[in-house]
C-alpha cells in the first residue's frame, strides 16, 4: 500500500465542483491541498470514504453545504482548514479526529454551538471559528480557554471565556 501523497493545486484558478474520484486516492496519510481556488458546489460525500487524510485544507474557495466527510472520530486527519468557504452547517453534533492539531472554520455560515467533544482533543493547538452564525457557550476545558478571543469572536451569540460571559 503507498505511503504518503499529496495533492497540491492551491492557487491554480481551479473552477468547478472537487471531483467525486478524489475519494478514490488509496494513499495513506494523505494531504489534500486545494486552497485559493474558485472551486464550488458542495464537498463530495466520496471523500468520507478516505479515513486517514493527514492534511485538508480546503480554504478560500466557494464551497457550500456540509463538510461532514471530514469528520468522526474514527478520522486520522490533524489539520483541517475549511475557512472562507460558504459551508452552512450545524456544528453542535460534530465528532472530530482525535489527532486534530488545527482546526479552522473561520469566515463561514456554520451554525450551532461548539460540541463539547473539542475538549478531549489533547493536540489541538490551532483553532479558528470566528465570523460564523454560533451560539451558545464555549465548552470549559481541555484547550478552548487556551485561544484568544479572536478565534471566537464575530458569531451570533457565542459566549464565555475568553469571550463575555454568559448572561
Amino acid at each position: 500500500m503507498p505511503k504518503l501523497q499529496y495533492l497540491g493545486l492551491d492557487r491554480n484558478r481551479l473552477t468547478g465542483p472537487i471531483p467525486d474520484s478524489f475519494g478514490e486516492f488509496q494513499a495513506q496519510d494523505f494531504y489534500l491541498i486545494l486552497s485559493h481556488n474558485d472551486l464550488s458546489g458542495p464537498v463530495p460525500a466520496s471523500l468520507g470514504k478516505k479515513k486517514d487524510f493527514d492534511t485538508v485544507d480546503l480554504s478560500r474557495n466557494r464551497l457550500e453545504g456540509d463538510p461532514s466527510a471530514f469528520f468522526g472520530s474514527d478520522k486520522t486527519i490533524q489539520i483541517l482548514d475549511l475557512s472562507r468557504n460558504l459551508l452552512e452547517f450545524d456544528l453542535s453534533g460534530v465528532e472530530f479526529s482525535k489527532r486534530l492539531i488545527n482546526l479552522d472554520l473561520n469566515h463561514n455560515k456554520i451554525y450551532g454551538s461548539l460540541p463539547v467533544g473539542l475538549t478531549a482533543l489533547d493536540n489541538l493547538q490551532g483553532l479558528n471559528v470566528s465570523y460564523n452564525r454560533l451560539c451558545g457557550k464555549i465548552p470549559v476545558g481541555g484547550k478552548l480557554q487556551s485561544f484568544d478571543d479572536t478565534s471566537y469572536f464575530h458569531n451570533r451569540c457565542l459566549c464565555g471565556a475568553p469571550l463575555a460571559s454568559c448572561k
